[in-house]
């Protein structure tokens, strides 16, 4: 039996732990990854603290310390959770788990292309990680579909590094930050491709090939290549958490400022159920943003174990006052 189950191991989740754990509530985290989206990120200059760090180092520095103060973090995927009264039970491939608390911090998954050939080279030339399979690509020709910061982060990461880099975009503009945009533009073995989209991948036992389509005039043109990346986004997998909790019509699950939940059809609070992270319906997804959210989420999860209200919470570490 766990005080807090964390559903998630990103910044949301692992900063939620840190703060269950302080307050000396048992804390169990069930990750698939470490770092989840943010461990991608080559590079971090806007945390507070970091003048400059690659994603998966914050990320490891995240789970040192939530290990530290004693947070149970096992590499287990959830693969359906139920509710007996006030008690949550996940089940993963391996275990059942018991918990007073649930704090959902999964964050969201990368969107696919859904083209011709995009399954049959996922892999095998066709990556949704930079970080992870960057250098595997070292010196030769590659690929970047995609117009966010995301994108962008990885067009600057796999410019250092390889020979060519194409970038593919439906738009005729970027829509990343203004730093980010001028930072590509300027690199010289960048080839920006724009107002295009890919409609296929073609190959042999790896990826040889994109085919590109322009938007307006449907000229289609094949582009030769080793690696392609992709970076359309992200989405949350809802089969967890449907009819589960309240979501909203782009499937991000919906929260008060307390980072409570709600019952899937109506706007009652979802009591023990609480939120943080890309997952939730709020904008800006950075990593600072869901670090204060998971933090948020468990000092919420530990003054509803002891019975205390929120709005007699007090910072700064003071007693809290009983209803």
């Amino acid at each position: 039996m766990f005080d807090v189950i964390i559903i998630g191991g990103g910044a949301s989740g692992l900063s939620a732990s840190i703060y269950t754990c302080r307050r000396n509530l048992k804390t169990l985290v069930l990750t698939k990854d470490l770092g989840g989206q943010a461990s991608n990120i080559p590079d971090i200059e806007n945390y507070p603290g970091f003048e400059k760090s690659t994603g998966f180092e914050l990320m490891q520095k995240f789970e040192k310390q939530a290990s530290s103060f004693g947070a149970d973090i096992r590499y287990e995927e959830a693969k359906e959770i139920k509710q007996k009264g006030k008690l949550f039970t996940i089940r993963t491939e391996k275990y059942d788990y018991e918990g007073k608390t649930l704090i959902l911090a999964f964050g969201k998954t990368p969107i696919n292309l859904n083209v011709l050939g995009e399954k049959e080279f996922k892999g095998k030339g066709i990556s949704y990680c930079s970080i992870c399979d960057g250098p595997l690509f070292k010196n030769k020709t590659v690929a970047v579909t995609g117009g966010g910061n995301s994108a962008l982060n990885t067009i600057l990461y796999l410019s250092e590094i390889t020979k060519k880099v194409y970038t593919v975009h439906e738009s005729n503009e970027f829509r990343a930050f203004a730093t980010l945009i001028d930072k590509v533009k300027r690199i010289k073995n960048v080839e920006c491709i724009f107002n295009s989209t890919i409609s296929e991948c073609k190959g042999d036992n790896f990826l040889r090939s994109i085919i590109i389509e322009d938007v307006n005039t449907k000229v289609k043109r094949e582009i030769q290549l080793d690696g392609l990346f992709v970076e359309l986004g992200s989405e949350v997998k809802v089969d967890l958490i449907k009819n589960f909790v309240k979501l909203n019509e782009n499937n991000h699950i919906v929260i008060n400022e307390n980072c409570e939940t709600f019952e899937p059809d109506n706007n009652k609070i979802k009591e023990g159920v609480f939120a943080a992270g890309d997952v939730t319906h709020l904008p800006f997804k950075q990593v600072v943003i869901s670090a204060g959210e998971g933090a948020k989420a468990a000092l919420q999860a530990d003054s509803y174990i002891r019975g205390v209200k929120s709005s007699f919470i007090a910072d700064w570490g003071l007693r809290n006052k009983k209803e």
